[in-house]
């Protein structure tokens, strides 16, 4: 109560923030008449000279602040005929503070965001703008350049289609670069499998602001970016398990301690499978094994693990859809198809098993980073979308964003009426047609929101049997989005899409739809997000229009079924509702977004624990890329790493004979020396040496007999040789690594059995894993760069070789995968002695490349 009456009288945080906001709004306001007065060129000059004081830090950005939005919404005027509200300013000072401005539909973010962005890249080190998809990219990228241009500012974009490194270059190149998510975040991932630094793309981290904030950090950054190739693994335990699962009965839940009858039991809220005792006796009848969980087994237990998901979980046209032959992965949040985008863990090979389409191989992990972890590099990170406030909290703990609301520039006059809640799925749809037939029969248009594309298709047959015009915008058609969008707001429109694909679109409505009272929006579901409701809704009342906005909802409907659905059902019997009829309660609204609420919570924590997880991984890979961008600077002194290396190496593999007998050891050392560095040990020199006093012997041995070989090189050369190959076994280790990593991971959870907690374990193991790591890095280099021959035809073309070999990789993982075959041989692989040679001479492996001595090539 206290707390309540303090809000009255003082306001909330986020009011007292707008207020001192709006102060300075009005010193900005008190420059427009001066700037007005000015001709282009006085403009221009006045611009050019603050910007000139910037680049010699003679003065701050947030000291010429008030000066640079004026001046940006003078242009504004001149360029593009838009003149920045209050409200905007207010929305261009968020974001250059670094916060998310949560600004509702229709208040124009692609123009609070020119405020910004010019403001940062007067300092030259490059703003980024991100957007959720290629078309926003483009469009906003084309409609704000004769603002930039203006200023004399270069404006670049990165879309997919952009398959030229030297397009991309040119375009981080510029002041202001416009681009997607996704191509920014592989773009970095690329970048750190170069071989040249002159070859990278990106040029550094320095401001972002990232378009439907809510979209990208929170919807999206559940699934990490992965640069993948195939692990060449069988793909017939899929199609068995899948076989088997078809077979299992699923058991109805029952209370404790009555046993469930069935193979296994449905965890819908978690999305997890429990197979019951009887479930892992028949599963090991129908796969002809004794324990189903023994270790080598474990392969197939998985599998049948994601054959039920598969079959229990997944829907098809709703969680994914079949599109030529293939299993296409459909957005929950945006409806949109996620091409190139595959399951994890297996998950899309038994939905391929369960379509009976070709199943692709499992792929194996080159490089990856989440996007939490690839915009919390950049020095300031800032957010604009229409609906924030409902993860306020994860903005805040994950990125250290403050969410600012900032007031809509006319009142919103949109009506939102309380839900209506039937019975039956099938009563729903009918009060549904029967809404939109009302409101078409006067001209109103309405927007049809659905969860899935299931659902957009049922109403489509509905609409063409009552014969009524209308568009339908999902996965299946979301090329034609942004037009069919447009267009939702004309008169008689009636309009279906999937989760409000389209965003970034306005719907603009003209005066007659005003008087017949604006935009209708027909939510048919709600979704686990309050916030994919709330961008539905506000795709109505922009800029002060009128609208209306309603969810009809059923019982039968999965958050209700799911989560409280019980509870509705009790008071709808209480009231004695009968068929075809609704109830339309406040109560029953709130107890809905009480259920949102949980589900939200939910996936916060998954979201957390996969960023935990990642946190221990993405120190590794800044160690492991800040090592290799040393490597890339041409000041780097790699002839001393080399010599550090070779002490490390003699040093090690002192300590591995040092239990040996003392009659033996020396000789065995010798031998080892010898198949690892090609380099013979002259027995005199370490006569009577006690093995203690070897090592400085052996050392200086190593490193004679090293710079002995690389002596006929110049030092251009030798650097040259040095850091390609250093590259390319760091590149292979590292991925080595990940594969590691990610078995690691998937089996980690089961030490929570043995009262160990998971996250602790992941981390000592994976810092051990990482020693290792390192380890291998240094000596695997030190033994190929002894093994080498050199010859100056090889040592001419070393680096096009190399960089065309490393090209050839990212041009495979870019359009489909790169293959283990494509990334180079560093060395021969561990094969026994008596063994044929794989080189395919028919000798054994010890009588041909696995003979003592040099290897031949550069890369053998």
């Amino acid at each position: 109560m206290f707390l309540s009456t303090l809000k009255t009288l003082l306001g909330t945080k986020n009011d007292r923030e707008i207020k001192k906001y709006f102060k300075r709004v009005e010193k900005i306001n008190s420059l427009e008449e001066k700037y007005q007065k000015m001709q282009d060129q006085e403009l221009k000059n006045v611009f050019a000279n603050l910007k000139d004081q910037v680049l010699n830090n003679q003065v701050s950005l947030d000291e010429i602040l008030n000066d640079v939005f004026a001046i940006v919404r003078e242009v504004g005027k001149r360029t593009l005929n838009m003149r920045h509200f209050d409200v905007q300013l207010i929305g261009g000072m968020v974001l250059h503070e670094g916060k998310i401005a949560e600004m509702k539909t229709g208040e124009g973010k692609t123009l609070v965001a020119t405020l910004p962005v010019v403001l940062n890249a007067m300092s030259g080190k490059g703003v980024h703008v991100v957007t959720v998809n290629d078309y926003l990219a483009k469009r906003d990228a084309e409609q704000m350049s004769a603002l930039y241009n203006f200023l004399d500012l270069s404006v670049g974009v990165i879309v997919s289609e952009q398959n030229s490194d030297i397009e991309r270059k040119k375009a981080y190149g510029c002041d202001i670069t416009y681009g997607t998510n996704n191509e920014f975040g592989f773009d970095y991932l690329r970048d750190n499998m170069k071989f040249e630094a002159k070859d990278k793309v990106q040029r550094g981290y320095n401001f972002v602001i990232v378009d439907e904030v809510d979209s990208i950090l929170i919807d999206e950054a559940r699934t990490p970016l992965i640069i993948s190739g195939p692990t060449n693994r069988t793909l017939d335990g899929y199609i068995k398990a899948n076989e088997v699962a078809k077979k299992m009965k699923r058991a109805k839940e029952v209370e404790a301690p009555q046993k469930p009858e069935g193979d296994f039991l449905v965890d819908e809220k978690n999305r997890t499978i429990l197979i019951t005792e009887e479930g892992i006796a028949k599963a090991e009848k129908l796969f002809g094994v004794e324990n189903l969980y023994s270790l080598d087994n474990a392969i197939l237990a998985h599998q049948l693990d994601q054959a039920l998901k598969a079959h229990n979980l997944f829907e098809k046209d709703v969680h994914y859809v079949l599109r030529k032959n293939e299993v296409i992965i459909v957005d929950e949040f945006t409806g949109r198809l996620s091409e190139g985008r595959r399951f994890s863990d297996g998950l899309h090979q038994a939905l391929e098993a369960k379509e009976n389409v070709k199943i692709q191989e499992e792929s194996q992990t080159l490089a990856d980073i989440t996007f939490q972890n690839y915009f919390r590099m950049y020095n300031k990170l800032a957010g604009m979308t229409g609906t924030a406030q409902t993860e306020a909290s994860e903005f805040s703990q994950i990125y250290n964003l403050e969410v600012i609301s900032i007031p809509t520039n006319i009142k919103i006059q949109r009506i939102d009426k309380d839900d209506l809640i039937y019975k039956t799925q099938e009563e729903k749809f009918k009060a549904v047609i029967e809404e939109i037939k009302k409101a078409n029969s006067k001209g109103q248009p309405v927007l049809v929101g659905t969860a899935s594309i299931e659902r957009s298709e049922v109403f489509h047959k509905m609409l063409v049997k009552e014969k009524i015009p209308h568009y339908v915008l999902n996965a299946k058609n979301h090329e034609q989005e942004a037009l069919i969008i447009q267009d939702a707001g004309k008169k008689g429109a009636v309009t279906i899409a999937t989760n409000m694909a389209g965003r970034g679109v306005d719907i603009k409505i003209d005066d007659e739809i005003r008087a017949l009272g604006g935009l209708y929006i027909i939510g048919t579901e709600r979704h686990e997000s309050r916030r994919i409701d709330n961008q539905l809704r506000g795709r109505a009342g922009r800029q002060g229009d009128p609208g209306m906005s309603r969810f009809y909802l059923s019982l039968e409907d999965n958050l209700l079924r799911i989560f409280g659905g019980d509870r509705i059902k009790g008071i709808m019997d209480k009231l004695g509702i009968q068929e075809g009829e609704s109830i339309e309660s406040r109560i029953v609204t709130k107890a809905i977004e009480n259920a949102q609420k949980k589900v939200e919570n939910l996936h916060f924590e998954s979201r957390k624990h996969l960023l935990e997880y990642d946190d221990v991984a993405n120190e590794q890979r800044k160690t492991i890329y800040r090592y290799r961008n040393e490597l890339l600077d041409e000041n780097y002194d790699i002839k001393s790493k080399i010599s550090q290396n070779i002490q490390e190496y003699v040093s090690n593999i002192m300590n591995e004979f040092s239990t040996y007998d003392e009659d033996k050891k020396f000789e065995i050392l010798k031998q080892k020396i010898l198949y690892e560095c090609s380099t013979e040990i002259d027995d005199k020199e370490f006569k009577d040496l006690e093995f203690s006093q070897i090592q400085e012997k052996l050392v200086l041995a190593l490193q004679n007999s090293y710079n002995q070989k690389m002596q006929e090189l110049s030092e251009e050369e030798r650097r040259n040789i040095e850091r390609i190959i250093y590259l390319q076994v760091l590149d292979n280790a590292w991925r080595e690594h990940l594969y590691q990593m990610d078995i690691l991971k998937t089996g980690i959870g089961l030490r929570g059995y043995n009262q160990k907690d998971p996250l602790v374990e992941y981390k000592k193991e994976s810092y051990n894993l990482f020693l290792e790591l390192v380890e291998r890095i240094k000596f695997d280099s030190i033994k190929l760069l002894f093994s080498i021959v050199l010859n100056k035809k090889d040592i001419k073309n070393l680096e096009e070789k190399a960089n065309e070999e490393n090209q050839k990789i990212l041009d495979n993982i870019t359009e489909s995968g790169a293959s283990e075959d494509n990334l180079g041989e560093m060395e021969f692989r561990k094969v026994p002695r008596n063994s044929p040679c794989p080189c395919g001479s028919g000798k054994k492996f010890k009588e041909c490349h696995g003979k003592s001595g040099p290897k031949q090539g550069i890369f053998s």
